[in-house]
């Protein structure tokens, strides 16, 4: 059985980096003056040479050691180290920093201020018509 380990593939890498930053392809390419089917095969290649790893890790803002070394594993462990409350379910409830009540109460007593406004703006119509009828 061979311990052998398996060089990182470094393509493999800058895409789950690029995909982590929102950055599509056609981005990446044009900031580093290459075509979009050139990012594809760069992103399939298991080894770059150094200076097209520079420019990609500098759009991407990270060192390329980053690059090099990065992994899936490594990057839930930070999340996972990072979340105080380890229920996963509650990572992703929102948690308004507003009480929902009080913003039900207060579009409330808004649009009763408006419904006022509009009853009150239909009578001084009608009054003004009136005025205009006895007028002739």
């Amino acid at each position: 059985m061979s311990t052998v380990i398996k060089p990182k593939h470094i393509g493999r890498n800058i895409s789950r980096i690029r995909e982590l930053r929102g950055m599509k392809q056609e981005a990446l390419a044009i900031a580093i003056g290459v075509s979009q089917q050139s990012v594809s095969n760069i992103e399939g290649s298991e080894t770059i040479d150094e200076e097209k790893l520079k420019a990609i890790a500098e759009v991407l803002g990270v060192s390329t050691e980053v690059i090099k070394n990065f992994s899936d594993e490594a990057v839930f462990n930070i999340i996972g180290n990072t979340v105080n409350n380890h229920d996963n379910a509650s990572f992703f409830q929102y948690q308004p920093t507003f009480n929902p009540l009080d913003k039900l109460v207060e579009s409330y007593e808004e649009n009763k201020k408006l419904y006022e406004r509009l009853v009150q703006a239909e009578k001084d119509k009608n009054e003004y018509l009136e005025k205009l009828l006895k007028g002739k």
